[in-house]
């Protein structure tokens, strides 16, 4: 702790240092970085959210929503406290409630803060420069998605960084017109690619990179009424890793993770072009299989099935058990072919797991 009453981290000469070299402190607003805490505050629905960047002495914000002040002393900053942890999204869910933070001016008067979140800025080389955080007035929870939103766009703010640096080194240098102009465009590319990327938050899973739940139950629906208008029949796969929560308990949930994205590349590797893959929950997948019978979906399924137990898995065997539905008579809704799908799957992992099981009608 320093004499100021914030805490220091230990490479704090580096650190700003580092934060120098970037020559952003008091810049002017940019664009780019107002969106990100837009997003931010969309994201988390919080009325504050900040860009914010610590020297020796005090908090400055280069983007600000819903916050009437520019800077505050570092001594009263919440963010002062985050960059201790340079790898963790530091939340603070009730400042009354945390001694650190309970008699803060900025907890105790305006504007009043009682919930916080902020995910580190981390330089290249590990120092922590500031903070992208989220503020509401009221006690809340953040949620998981929440919190990976926010490390992703803590990650491409520094990424803006990096490239503001680049150009500045690279007008100083009276680098040739041609060169500049193409790092310019690249530098909007990569603006493009990360409103894209997070625009796509809203129908991806973070962990696999597949379509998630949402997307899944939209594509549904549409290949449902598609098939019924055509007079084509639709299949279903529901997936299920065997056994993933007593693999969890042995080895942890960061392997457990990894598992989930293996799988899921080895489901993706199998699929054909007309196929859809969706993480639907937990370690639950699901494949809509357009134009397929039942049967032919048994067929893919025992590949995805095979593809999975042949794996070279590190620290043990994993295995998957599969559904398989497909639309019919008694399918009048998708609801009903997600049913016979279910249905399926919970047959599969009641008579040994590691197999494919039909729908009775699919038989």
């Amino acid at each position: 702790m320093s004499d100021n009453g914030f805490p220091v981290p230990a490479n704090e000469d580096k650190r700003l240092q580092v934060l120098a070299d970037y020559n952003i402190m008091d810049s002017l607003p940019e664009q780019a970085y107002d969106d990100f805490a837009k997003l931010a505050s969309a994201i988390c629905g919080t009325p504050i959210a900040l860009i914010t960047l610590l020297d020796d002495h005090r908090q400055w914000f280069k983007a600000n929503v819903g916050l009437g002040v520019s800077e505050t002393p570092r001594s009263q900053a919440f963010c002062a406290h985050a960059i201790m942890d340079p790898g963790e999204v530091m939340t603070v869910e009730d400042a009354t409630a945390d001694q650190r933070f309970a008699a803060n001016p900025l907890v105790t008067g305006d504007p009043g803060i009682r919930f916080y979140a902020g995910a580190p800025l981390v330089a290249p080389t590990g120092e922590a420069l500031g903070t992208i955080c989220v503020i509401d007035r009221e006690p809340r929870h953040l949620s998981d998605t929440q919190r990976e939103a926010l490390e992703i766009l803590s990650r491409e703010i520094i990424v803006q960084l990096e490239l503001r640096r680049s150009i500045a080194t690279l007008e100083q240098a009276v680098l040739d017109q041609e060169r500049y102009v193409e790092l310019l465009q690249e530098y909007q590319r990569d603006i493009e690619k990360v409103r894209v990327h997070l625009e796509s938050q809203s129908v991806t899973d973070v962990l696999t990179g597949l379509k998630n739940r949402r997307s899944f139950d939209l594509t549904v629906e549409e290949e449902f009424m598609r098939a019924q208008s055509r007079r084509t029949t639709l299949s279903l796969l529901m997936i299920d890793v065997d056994r993933f929560k007593s693999f969890n308990d042995d080895f942890g949930h960061p392997a457990g993770d990894e598992v989930l994205r293996s799988v899921a590349h080895l489901l993706q590797s199998e699929l054909r072009a007309s196929d859809s893959l969706f993480r639907y929950g937990g370690e639950e997948f699901a494949v809509v299989l357009p134009e397929t019978t039942c049967k032919g979906a048994f067929v893919l399924a025992e590949r995805f099935r095979r593809a999975v137990q042949r794996a070279p898995w590190p620290k043990r065997a994993i295995t998957i058990s599969i559904g398989v539905a497909a639309t019919g008579a008694e399918s009048a809704s998708p609801r009903d072919l997600l049913q016979s799908a279910d249905q399926a799957l919970y047959s599969a992992k009641q008579t040994g797991r590691n197999r494919v099981t039909m729908t009775p009608s699919g038989a």
